[in-house]
């Protein structure tokens, strides 16, 4: 999906693992904000959407670019519950925060994913510095176009990313 200067709707989450107080977009502001939003039973987000998260993690500097995953569930509901999710976690050494995004009342698709307008999972956001949805991934996102899209958010001069957001 191309860039946008749309700001990045606040995630909706139900449940924080691995962060002692529970995260926003707003406070995230500063930073570069890569969510990977994936489901447990999803070959391709844990073949490649989670670990993908991971070396990000490891690569850039915290200061730089905050990690998040979004266990976003729109199908196999009864499978997927907080407590498997914390075993998954654990068995697959999942370090970074995991937001569980929020049920909807009006049906199977999370609060987060329909805010979003996510197709399915794995899904790979990015968010700038000043809040901004900048990239939408639906599906693999090969390393190379992955770090140079967040190099390229993280190198924006912060005075042409303050005069574009209106601080």
């Amino acid at each position: 999906m191309p860039m946008s200067t749309q700001a990045a709707p606040e995630l909706q989450v139900s449940r924080w693992f691995n962060t002692p107080t529970p995260l926003s977009l707003a406070a995230l502001r500063g930073r570069v904000v890569v969510i990977e939003a994936f489901q447990m039973l999803c070959p391709g987000c844990v073949s490649h959407g989670l670990p993908q998260a991971q070396r990000v993690r490891q690569a850039f500097a915290r200061e730089d670019v905050e990690v998040i995953g979004l266990h976003t569930v729109f199908e196999h509901h009864a499978a997927m519950t907080p407590v498997a999710l914390e075993a998954f976690l654990h068995e697959y050494r999942i370090g970074f925060p995991v937001g569980v995004d929020a049920a909807s009342e009006t049906g199977p698709i999370p609060r987060t994913m329909a805010a979003y307008g996510m197709r399915g999972t794995p899904t790979l956001l990015l968010i700038d510095r000043t809040g901004r949805l900048r990239q939408h991934h639906f599906g693999q996102v090969e390393d190379l176009v992955l770090g140079a899209q967040i190099a390229q958010l993280i190198g924006e001069p912060v005075t042409a990313i303050a005069l574009t957001s209106g601080a």
